[in-house]
């Protein structure tokens, strides 16, 4: 091979992890580390692996897999990869390199999952996303028990598991942003929700509401619209949380930042929308009225039915609620485990 086609040779990256409760906070690992190649194979591990090093998943196999699958930086899954990510295994997929953000990833005895990686020159790093984290996410949710006690527990900090409050900018959405403008001639479609705890139900039905037209524009409701109509403590993410995780799935095309309730008719003509859409979950709200009253009346609503009808923000609190001493003690040992890796370090 000449040194021109050496040169053209497209680098492949390699990167993998639990991705549980796929948030905004995995979507930017995965944005930047894809900025440093051509093309990026993300490795999900498997239910038991995780398991056996972190504690039990929130969200199971499937869900999992699936949610990565839906982010527009990846163009590869490998479902099942193992935990300790092995120069083997980056061989196999013709990888040049790992990626990993620049906290710990440490297996249940305490040893570094890439170290033949970092050993081999292969290993690469991107900076860890502040202010989000599943285990911020799972303690969020832990709160709506109105157990506070936890608050006792005397635990050493590890600054890759404790998570600072996250600042939104307008970069942030801007490196989320396609920057798509729609065609003269394309078709529009619309779809508003809350998107809170964003996961593979709503993914799937983002996919099915992009194949009804061109583009999809996607309305995601403020917080206190979220509020007044699910009441309790949603919702658990905020507006600019909640817009960066739709962004990053591959079927939206444009976000409305803080949609209103109502689809108006002043709102569709504005935006040009040809298909007005929802999923199958009911629609929650304390009011009488029908949100979809006036593209119902149009004659351009479309209800799509999710893959996933069990699965919402609510039946994912209920999850962790109910194993809520099992995830407590699971983030409370992963804390315990990087302490003691950068103790030694």
């Amino acid at each position: 091979m000449s040194e021109k086609e050496e040169k053209k040779k497209p680098i492949r990256v390699w990167v993998d992890g639990c991705f549980d409760m796929m948030h905004w906070g995995h979507a930017n690992f995965i944005r930047q580390a894809r900025e440093l190649g051509d093309y990026l194979i993300c490795g999900v591990h498997s239910d038991e692996e995780i398991e056996k090093n972190k504690g039990p998943t929130v969200l199971k196999g499937e869900e999992r897999y699936q949610a990565v699958e839906g982010c527009k930086w990846v163009d590869e899954v490998v479902r099942d990869a193992p935990y300790i990510t092995s120069l083997e295994y980056l061989n196999k997929y013709n990888c040049d390199f790992c990626i990993h953000g620049d906290d710990l990833s440490v297996t249940k005895d305490g040893r570094d999952s890439y170290a033949e990686i970092k050993e081999a020159g292969k290993f690469r790093t991107v900076p860890r996303t502040t202010g989000v984290s599943t285990t911020d996410l799972v303690g969020r949710m832990l709160l709506l028990t109105r157990e506070h006690h936890q608050k006792d527990i005397k635990v050493q900090s590890s600054p890759y598991t404790r998570v600072s409050q996250y600042l939104p900018t307008t970069r942030k959405i801007v490196q989320f942003s396609e920057g798509k403008s729609p065609k003269p001639n394309d078709k529009i479609v619309y779809i508003d929700g809350g998107f809170d705890l964003f996961h593979v139900g709503h993914i799937s039905t983002l996919k099915k509401a992009k194949a009804l037209g061109d583009f999809l524009i996607v309305g995601v409701h403020t917080d206190e619209i979220v509020n007044q109509h699910k009441g309790e403590h949603f919702p658990i993410m905020n507006l600019h949380e909640r817009i960066l995780t739709v962004l990053s799935c591959r079927y939206v095309d444009e976000v409305i930042i803080g949609a209103p309730f109502d689809v108006s008719e002043d709102l569709i003509k504005s935006m040009n929308f040809q298909i007005v859409c929802h999923g199958s979950t009911k629609v929650e709200t304390r009011l009488d009225n029908d949100p979809y009253e006036v593209p119902k009346k149009l004659g351009i609503y479309v209800q799509i039915e999710s893959d996933f009808p069990d699965l919402t923000s609510d039946s994912i609190c209920q999850r962790i609620i109910e194993n809520s001493l099992v995830y407590l003690s699971r983030n409370k040992d992963k804390q315990k485990r990087e302490v003691k890796l950068l103790e030694k370090k």
